[in-house]
């Protein structure tokens, strides 16, 4: 047989055990069938649950049972790592994209969660990473709510951004003479500062605590206007242009306001 035959005879092999399992995952994944929604389902039910824990971490510590629950979530977390890298068609390309090394990171927190203790509080960027994965909006879009995609993320930006900042300022100023003493105090600073109240009864001392009370009003106040922005600004469809390409337009737009092209948008489109 010449080398031109093998060469075409090499796809008709049989799949390899690994090639069986790339296969499976990524049905599983990113599948559409009742198995695979089911699949999906429970998959975001765990991760919910992770980031609740990671929410009451700092209410948990304390607890005997705290480093069993820790070393489970690796456990589970990666479990799911291992398989969404198996089920992605490019692994290596997949493996270089931030929300996969933020819960690479998320990972080693909690194999070493006394060694990185102070880094803990960056575990609820899992809430973030998961708002990256399709797993989250396809039930929405299945029910015609998909225009509030950008809605509900900025919702979870801003959620993450207030958990990021209480951690960061328990773990730095907590204890001090800034008037920190537990987790819930520095929840009501942050909250507090970035809205701009400001009552003064808690205050980060120092130079840095003024830096890092500034970046969180000016971060804060920002993801506020944003989320305003979605709230109140008339609600848009996403239906592509044939024309330009434009996805955003008015539920009742006849005409692409970009190049002036007829649009037939479907009722079902409208959210």
């Amino acid at each position: 047989m010449s080398s031109a035959d093998r060469s075409t005879a090499r796809p008709e092999a049989p799949e390899t055990r690994l090639g069986r399992l790339r296969s499976k995952l990524r049905l599983l994944y990113h599948g559409q069938s009742p198995q695979a929604l089911r699949f999906q389902t429970t998959i975001l039910l765990v991760d919910l649950a992770i980031i609740a824990f990671f929410i009451a971490t700092p209410l948990l510590r304390e607890t005997e049972t705290f480093l069993w629950i820790d070393y489970s979530i690796a456990a589970i977390l990666a479990i799911d790592l291992i398989a969404r890298g198996l089920a992605s068609t490019h692994p290596l390309r997949w493996l270089r994209q931030l929300p996969v090394i933020i819960d690479i990171f998320i990972l080693i927190t909690l194999l070493a969660p006394t060694w990185l203790f102070n880094l803990g509080f960056l575990r609820i960027l899992r809430l973030w990473t998961l708002t990256r994965t399709s797993m989250v909006w396809r039930p929405l879009e299945k029910r015609g709510l998909g225009g509030y995609r950008e809605t509900i993320q900025a919702v979870i930006n801003l959620l993450v951004f207030i958990f990021v900042v209480t951690g960061f300022v328990y773990t730095a100023f907590a204890r001090r003479d800034s008037g920190i003493a537990g987790y819930v105090d520095a929840l009501y600073f942050t909250v507090t500062t970035m809205t701009t109240t400001g009552f003064g009864d808690i205050v980060l001392p120092g130079t840095f605590g003024k830096l890092v009370s500034i970046v969180v009003m000016i971060i804060g106040i920002s993801l506020f206007v944003r989320l305003a922005q979605l709230i109140f600004r008339p609600a848009k469809v996403n239906f592509p242009c044939p024309q330009c390409g434009l996805h955003r337009h008015e539920p009742d737009a006849v005409h692409c306001k970009a190049c002036g092209h007829l649009l037939n948008i479907p009722d079902e489109g409208l959210g």
